[in-house]
């Protein structure tokens, strides 16, 4: 599975203390941050994750990239709601802590919670995709809470010049009876680019993968998000161990193919000389005429003098 450092960004604002998401928008984001540990250290135990606040007086780094969840679950306690947001620059700094992590084969990934208004403009917000993008940092963005259109289409203009081969992805989540981390379980953020498009299948796919009134697996993620979840990593897994074994297959069956190929000329077996002494493959046939007479002159010879 990829290997990331990501850098969490919760939205502790004075909007985050509403109650129409289950029990509260910061309770909601705390369940939420909780899941996404789990999901991207159990893709891989060397997956590191930091946590930070955007609201209050300015961005927090709560805690840096690390892989005890005891830490981060100790970042969200300290933090209250308080003040406003401030997105664009939570985004540099979460920047500048992924820079510095020590394992520089990570992959940088930033996972934005917002809930109030975006105070920036559009254009500041495009300018700064364009450079997270230029230095190979994914963002995906979790809009939920205020959901107007100025600022979905301010997101999506952020969100259309930053994705990439890497994947950044925005989730908007409208409010429900459901847990917000339920509805994560279902978007690309926690199930990859093609969860999006697998759970919309209907029964009888070719892959097998939906069952149960449509549902990924036979699971519905809003009553089981964790079963939900270790049913979609057991299949990359097993996905990923079936390529292996292909590739490995194939590879052998290359080798075998060449070792049975002869050499050029088609004369591997042929010795290099023959049994008179001569190359094999006869010598000119000039030469082994003007031999022959030297022959029988000698033997000419031999008669006269005798």
């Amino acid at each position: 599975m990829v290997l990331e450092a990501t850098m969490i960004i919760i939205d502790n604002s004075e909007s985050s203390r509403n109650g129409d998401y289950v029990p509260s928008r910061y309770e909601a984001q705390a369940d939420a941050v909780n899941l996404i540990f789990s999901a991207k250290t159990q893709a891989n135990p060397e997956s590191s994750v930091g946590l930070m606040s955007m609201g209050g007086k300015g961005p927090e780094v709560l805690v840096t990239l690390t892989t005890d969840f005891g830490k981060v679950l100790d970042g969200l306690h300290r933090t209250k709601p308080r003040g406003s947001t401030h997105l664009a620059t939570g985004i540099q700094v979460a920047g500048l802590a992924l820079k510095h992590r020590q394992n520089k084969s990570q992959r940088q990934r930033i996972i934005v919670f917002t809930c109030s208004p975006v105070a920036e403009d559009e254009k500041s917000l495009i300018k700064l995709a364009k450079k997270m993008k230029k230095n190979n940092v994914s963002i995906d963005f979790i809009a939920f809470g205020d959901l107007d259109p100025e600022n979905t289409q301010k997101l999506e203009a952020f969100h259309e010049n930053i994705k990439g081969g890497d994947g950044s992805h925005l989730a908007i989540i409208p409010p429900g009876p459901n847990l917000l981390s339920d509805h994560l379980v279902t978007t690309p953020i926690l199930g990859g680019d093609g969860a999006g498009a697998r759970a919309g299948e209907g029964e009888g796919g070719e892959t097998g993968e939906t069952g149960g009134g449509g549902f990924e697996f036979g699971v519905d993620p809003s009553t089981d998000p964790e079963l939900a979840l270790a049913l979609r990593m057991s299949f990359e897994e097993e996905k990923a161990r079936l390529e292996k074994e292909k590739k490995e297959k194939e590879d052998k069956e290359g080798k075998s193919n060449l070792e049975g190929i002869p050499e050029e000329g088609g004369e591997a077996s042929q010795p290099m000389l023959n049994q008179s002494g001569e190359a094999s493959g006869g010598a000119p046939a000039e030469e082994s005429e003007e031999k022959k007479e030297k022959e029988m002159e000698n033997e000419g010879e031999k008669m006269d003098t005798a």
